[in-house]
C-alpha cells in the first residue's frame, strides 16, 4: 500500500470587490452628472481598473481621467488599465471637486459624482439616487454587469 501525501485544494480566489456605480438613463438627454461612483479609497491605482471595466461598452475605451487633485492620493501621469494607457489628470480647480471626468475620443466625456469612501450606505444611497434620479440605487454591482447603463 503506498501513501499519498495529503495536497490541500487550493483556495479559491477572492473575487474582485463589487463596484458601487450608479448611471443615469441615457433617455433623459445631455446631463450636467452622467452617474455616481462610490469608490472605497482615495487610491487611484486601485479603484481605476475596477471603474473602466464595470463602464458600458459604449462609453468605449476611456483614454484620459481628470480628477480632483486635492483629493486623490498622488498618482503618476499616467497608467496602464485592460492593457492601454489612460492619462491621468489632475485638477485644482472648484469644478473638479468631487467629480472625475472620463473621456473617451470619439464618443464622448461623462462626468461621475464622486460620493467619498468613507461614506455610509446610508448616506451614499441617497446621494446616488439624486444625482441619477434612479428610485432604487445600483450601488453594489458586479463588473461587466451594471444596469441602468446607456445604451
Amino acid at each position: 500500500m503506498t501513501l499519498t501525501p495529503h495536497h490541500p485544494l487550493p483556495s479559491p480566489l477572492p473575487s474582485p470587490p463589487l463596484l458601487r456605480l450608479c448611471l443615469a438613463p441615457h433617455a433623459d438627454g445631455p446631463r450636467a452628472i452622467d452617474g455616481a461612483w462610490w469608490p472605497r479609497s482615495y487610491d487611484l491605482l486601485a479603484e481605476l481598473p475596477g471603474l473602466l471595466s464595470g463602464l458600458p461598452r459604449t462609453w468605449g475605451h476611456i483614454t484620459s481621467v481628470m480628477l480632483d487633485g486635492a483629493v486623490w492620493l498622488p498618482t503618476p501621469g499616467r497608467m496602464f488599465v485592460a492593457d492601454q494607457v489612460v492619462r491621468l489628470r489632475r485638477s485644482l480647480t472648484a469644478t473638479a471637486a468631487h467629480t472625475v471626468v472620463l473621456l473617451a475620443p470619439g464618443h464622448g466625456r461623462w462626468d461621475l459624482l464622486v460620493v467619498p469612501p468613507d461614506t455610509t450606505e446610508e448616506a451614499a444611497k441617497p446621494i446616488m439616487e439624486s444625482v441619477t434620479g434612479a428610485r432604487s440605487v445600483v450601488a453594489s454591482v458586479a463588473p461587466m454587469a451594471i444596469s441602468r447603463a446607456r445604451s
